[in-house]
Formats: C-alpha cells, structure tokens, sequence
C-alpha cells in the first residue's frame, strides 16, 4: 500500500520546522560538527587577523552553527558560507548549504545565482592562497598554469557536486510527491466510481423488483380475476342450471392451470438467472462483500439479468392470442368486442407482450370495476407504431362491480404506464364523458 498525501502529512511530528526527530537530530549534529570545524578554522584567523584567539574561535563556532537553520532558511546559509569563504572556514557549511538550497523548491535561478557566487569566492579565495603560497615558498613552482588549475579544480569541485546531488535529490523528491498526489487522486476516483457502482447495482435490483412484480400482477391479476367472476357465476347457477354449473367449473379450472403454466414459466427464468447476480435480493445465497473491481461488474450482471428475462419472456403472450383473451372475458359474461385495423407484421417479443398485458390489464379492470358494462378493445397496426384502445361504458347497474368482490391493488394502470413508458411509447387513461373508462397507448413498432 502507498502512503496517502493525508497520511504523509499526519507523520509531520518533528519539533519546530522539522517535519521528522530524525531530521532535527541529523541537522544538530551536522551543525555541532560544523561549530567545531569553524572554531579549529578560526584560530588561524585569529592569529592572522590581529584578533585574540578565544574571539577567532568563537566568531568560527557561531558561523558554523548556522547550519542548523538549513532546511528553513538554505539561502541564508549559503550567504554565510560565502562571507566566512575569506577566512577559509565553513567548507563543510558551504557544500551541505548548496545540496540543501539546491534540493529545495526555491526558483532555478536563486540557486544558480548563489551556486555562481560560491563557487566565484571559492576561485577567487583559493587563487590568492595558492599565489601567496607560491611567493613565500610553501608551494613548489610548477609552473603559470598551476594556480589556476587549483584554483578552478578546488572551486568547481566544492561546487558542482553538492549543487548536483541536490538537483537530483529535488527533481526525485517531486517526482514522489506527483506520484502520491497521483495515488491519491487514483484512490479518490476509485472510492467514487465504487459508490457509483453500488448505486448502479442498487438500481438495478430495484428496477428487477418492480419488472418481477409488474408480470407477477399481470399474469396472476387477469386469470384470477376471470376465476373469481367464473366462481361467482357458478355459485349463482350452481342449483337453478347444472350444465351451465359445470361449464363455468370447467372455465375456473382452465384459468387455473393457464395462470400457473405462465406463472411456472416466469419462475422458471428467473430461476435460470437467479445466480447471475452476486448478493441479489433474489439470489438463495447469502449476500457477501465483493472487491471492488466485481462491483461494477454486479450492476452489469443485474442489468443483464434483467435483459435476460426480458428477451426469455418473448414464449409468453403475443398478439396472436388477443382473440383467446377477448374470448376468457366474454365467456365471463362480459360484452366485448375487438376490432383490428392494419395489416399486422412482425414485432419485437417486447412489443407483443407489451400490447398484450395492455390489453389484460385494462379488461381485468373492467371485470373488478365496471362488471357488465360494454367494452369495445381496438387494435391499430400503423406504419412506425402499434396502436391499442380499451374503452367501456358506465356499468349497468351501480354496485354490480361487487359482485365478486375483487380486490383492487391500485397497480396496474402504474404498471401498463411502466411498460409503454419504457419501450418509448406514450400512454394515456382516464374516463370518458360517458361515465366509463379509456385506456390508449401507442407503442413504436421498433420496440
């Protein structure tokens, strides 16, 4: 695992500007031992500026001390370095101020500028030295080009590499800090594309819950409904008309085992794609957490689950079966009537079964609420769309809807919108000026 820029800066507990201990100690010793060489370095100072030795020593050790300001003032340091370069002390403040000012975030031209002033003193300091050396005779004669050889050498060797070492160190540092900040972001990304996902699946098992109550009504709704109205006739005539008994008991049981044949085929599916997705409301498997790269893939897996029954329902109802349904409904006792209009051509599976529950849903209400009344359902095959039409008129007496008593759960006219809606259609309901009920809806012949 990466350490995150908000862990990176929790570990920042180093006292002062320090952002570690370990900084703070490694900076106080380089600074002890700096004092120390800057105080050895002042006595001959001392000695050759006229000045009492204990002063020569102390101004060394006060100079060199500054190093321990390194990482909050580098250019301040390199300064100083530069001003006691006269006095030839402060080397090792010199080559560890310019690593530090180089390593840092100050702009490429401050560093160059003072690393150009460095490492002039230091050419200029050390041509006097190794001429007055030449002249007193403590250096051997080598020839003219032997001060200046020494002279550049010493100059670029007590500049170049710590300036250097420093670029590099910086340029590395950066590119660590990128890379967190990269983590970082990755991280955030990662966090709200996992949400994103969750949502997505969330959404997907809602939207299968409510397709799986949407045909769970449908199918049930429509063949019980016509069961009930059968029964109630059988009880009716049960005594007074015997074959009429019998002919109403053979209906109620054929309703019964077309609902259960629907029913039996829609659990079916759904027991086929039952484990395609993870953790799913329908899943018999306990929900367990996934990784996050499976999460996406569990909104994916949902959504296609959903598809998959979709494009498996295309067995159940299609238009060729309006003529069967119309006929349940009349052999309940009611007065309908189906027209059709166009020249019927192939549709998509969705299109069929959605005109179709259509169709069931809005005679289904008739039987609950306007039981006997004169239902007239119309079929439109258009050029780019299909049409559908359930219209009936006031019932023919008040109250007769309770006859049965058929319970009423509110969602079906919710879910025929649902499925139109859904295929790009528009639907529309509402009563007439007659006192009935019209249901329409146009679905694209496309689906």
């Amino acid at each position: 695992m990466t350490t995150t820029g908000e862990d990176h800066t929790a570990t920042l507990t180093g006292p002062w500007w320090w952002a570690r201990w370990r900084s703070a100690v490694l900076d106080g010793s380089l600074a002890l031992v700096s004092a120390v060489e800057c105080a050895a370095e002042g006595f001959p100072f001392a000695d050759a500026a006229g000045l009492p030795v204990p002063v020569g020593m102390l101004f060394g050790a006060v100079a060199g001390s500054v190093l321990v300001f390194r990482r909050r003032w580098p250019i301040a340091v390199v300064l100083v370095s530069i001003a006691i370069t006269p006095a030839q002390m402060g080397f090792l403040m010199g080559l560890v101020g310019l690593y530090t000012l180089a390593a840092s975030e100050l702009p490429r031209r401050i560093i160059g500028a003072l690393a150009g002033m460095s490492m002039v003193g230091m050419l200029i300091v050390t041509y006097v030295r190794a001429h007055q050396g030449m002249v007193r005779g403590d250096v051997a004669p080598l020839g003219d080009w032997f001060v200046p050889f020494v002279s550049i050498t010493t100059s670029l060797g007590m500049t170049a590499p710590p300036v250097l070492l420093g670029l590099y160190v910086g340029a590395r540092r950066r590119l660590m800090e990128s890379l967190r900040e990269r983590a970082d972001s990755l991280e955030r990304e990662l966090q709200l594309l996992a949400e994103r996902a969750e949502e997505r699946a969330e959404w997907a098992r809602n939207e299968e819950r409510t397709r799986i109550a949407r045909e769970m009504h449908d199918v049930v709704a429509h063949r019980v409904s016509l069961m009930v109205v059968h029964a109630a006739a059988l009880q009716a005539v049960a005594r007074k008309d015997p074959e009429k008994a019998v002919k109403n008991a053979s209906l109620v049981g054929d309703m019964g085992r077309q609902a259960l044949t629907e029913l039996r085929e829609m659990l079916g599916v759904l027991r086929r794609n039952d484990g395609a997705v993870p953790g799913s409301a329908y899943s018999s498997a306990p929900v367990q957490a996934v990784p996050l790269a499976a999460v996406g893939a569990a909104a994916a897996a949902a959504a296609a689950a959903s598809r998959d029954v979709e494009e498996e329902s295309g067995e159940g109802p299609c238009l060729d079966d309006l003529e069967e349904l119309v006929g349940q409904s009349a052999a309940a006792g009611m007065v309908v009537d189906l027209s059709v209009e166009g020249r019927a051509r192939g549709y998509a599976a969705m299109v069929e079964q959605t005109a179709y529950r259509v169709v069931q849903e809005a005679l289904t209400n008739v039987h609950k609420h306007a039981a006997g009344a004169k239902t007239r359902v119309r079929l439109a095959h258009r050029g780019a769309e299909i049409a559908m039409q359930v219209e009936n008129g006031p019932p023919p007496e008040p109250g007769a809807a309770s006859d049965a008593r058929l319970p009423s759960g509110g969602n079906g006219l919710v879910g025929m919108k649902e499925r139109v809606v859904g295929l790009g259609g528009v639907f529309v309901s509402g009563p007439t000026d007659a006192g009935g009920f019209r249901v329409s809806a146009v679905i694209p012949a496309g689906g």
